[in-house]
C-alpha cells in the first residue's frame, strides 16, 4: 500500500489529538500529515512518528487536497470546509452532524454496516457516527440481527468529554469550586454546571420536548441498521464525569428470549466484552475501564415480568470508540476498499 496524504481538521481537540494518536501507532502508512485547527491553535508543534507537525490555521489553506480529511471541528466546520476538500479527490471522513442523514453520504460503523463503503460515495464523503449511536448499535449488532425486535428505550449517561477539551475544563473547575466551599462558575458548555450534578439534556431542545441528541440516536440508528421503522427513543443525560459514555438499554421483543442465547451472542460479537457469570464478573464502569478500545456490555438480565424484555449496561470510550477509533477504522476499510482516489 502506498504512503498516503492525510489532513486532519481540528487537530487540536479532543477528538483531534486522539485521532493522532491513534493514527501514529496504526499500520497506515503516511507520507504527509497535515494538521488544521483554529487561528488560535496555529503554530503549536505537535510530534507524530519522530517528526514534529506545526498546526496551520484553517482559514489559511489553499491546497484542500489529500488522500484522506478527518474531520472534528464542528457542524459548521465541515459544511463550510467538507466539500471544497472532497471536490479535490480528497475523501472526507467527518465527525460532525453535518451529513450524517444525507442520502449520498454513508453513515459507517465498520463492525456494523461494513457494504455500505463498498464502493466511493459520489459526495467523497462518509460520516462517522454520533458517539453514543456507535457503541449503541455495536451493542446491539448480533441482538437486532438474530431477534424480532418490537421496541428499545434507553438512557445515556454522557460525559463532560462530549463537549471537548473545554467540556473537561469546567468540569474540572467547578468540581475544584465547589469543593472549596465557593458558587460553581456559570455554565458556558452545559445548560447547568455540572460539577455533582446530573443534567437530563444534552442538545438543544425541540418544541416537542425532544432534544438534537436523542433525534440523531433513533435516526442514525435506523439508517445503519437499515430499518427505518425501528421503534426507539431515548432519554440523554449528562453527568459528571470526565470520559466514558454509559447507556442503559432496554429491548424488548416479539418472543421470550433465552438469557443464555443472548450471553453467547454477545460473547462472540467481535469488539464487545461481556461482563457475565463465568465470562468476566463484576460489569464496566466509565472511569476503570480496561480495554478502551471496545464495547463494554454488562447487567444483561430477563426481565421477570416480561420474558420477552432484556435489559444491558452498556460502557464506552466515547473519544476513542465513539469519534477518532470509528474513523480511522472508516478509513482502513476504505483502504482495503480500493476506494482512496489517487496513483
Amino acid at each position: 500500500m502506498r504512503a498516503l496524504d492525510i489532513t486532519i481538521v481540528g487537530a487540536t481537540g479532543a477528538v483531534g489529538a486522539e485521532l493522532i494518536k491513534l493514527l501514529e501507532t496504526s499500520q497506515i502508512p503516511v507520507s504527509q500529515l497535515r494538521l488544521l485547527a483554529s487561528r488560535t491553535s496555529g503554530g503549536r508543534r505537535l510530534r507524530f512518528r519522530d517528526e514534529i507537525c506545526i498546526v496551520e490555521p484553517l482559514d489559511n489553506i489553499v491546497d484542500t487536497k489529500a488522500d484522506i480529511a478527518f474531520f472534528s471541528a464542528g457542524g459548521a466546520v465541515s459544511t463550510e470546509y467538507g466539500p471544497l476538500f472532497a471536490a479535490q479527490g480528497t475523501l472526507v471522513i467527518d465527525n460532525s452532524n453535518a451529513f450524517r442523514m444525507n442520502p449520498d453520504v454513508p453513515l459507517l460503523v465498520p463492525q456494523v454496516n461494513p457494504n455500505a463503503l463498498a464502493s466511493r460515495p459520489h459526495s467523497s464523503i462518509v460520516a462517522n457516527p454520533n458517539c453514543s449511536t456507535i457503541q449503541l448499535v455495536r451493542a446491539l449488532r448480533p441482538l437486532v440481527t438474530t431477534f424480532a425486535v418490537r421496541q428499545i428505550i434507553l438512557t445515556t449517561y454522557q460525559p463532560a468529554s462530549g463537549k471537548g477539551l473545554k467540556g473537561i475544563d469546567e468540569l474540572l473547575q467547578g468540581a475544584r469550586s465547589a469543593l472549596r466551599g465557593r458558587a460553581s462558575p456559570s455554565a458556558e458548555r452545559f445548560p447547568l454546571p455540572l460539577a455533582f450534578n446530573v443534567i437530563p439534556q444534552v442538545g438543544k431542545i425541540a418544541s416537542n420536548g425532544i432534544t438534537l441528541e436523542e433525534i440523531k440516536l433513533v435516526n442514525e440508528s435506523r439508517k445503519i441498521f437499515g430499518l427505518p421503522h425501528l421503534r426507539l427513543t431515548a432519554t440523554c443525560v449528562r453527568v459528571p464525569v470526565i470520559n466514558g459514555h454509559s447507556a442503559a438499554v432496554y429491548l424488548e421483543f416479539e418472543e421470550p428470549v433465552r438469557l443464555e442465547r443472548v450471553h453467547e451472542l454477545l460473547a462472540t460479537e467481535p469488539g464487545v466484552r461481556l461482563y457475565a457469570s463465568g465470562i468476566r464478573e463484576a460489569y464496566p464502569t466509565p472511569r476503570l475501564l480496561q480495554d478502551r478500545a471496545v464495547v463494554h456490555v454488562g447487567r444483561v438480565r430477563v426481565n421477570s415480568e416480561n420474558p420477552c424484555g432484556l435489559w444491558i449496561w452498556v460502557v464506552a470510550d466515547n473519544l476513542q470508540v465513539g469519534a477518532a477509533l470509528n474513523a480511522l477504522l472508516i478509513a482502513k476499510l476504505a483502504i482495503a476498499n480500493n476506494v482512496i482516489c489517487g496513483p
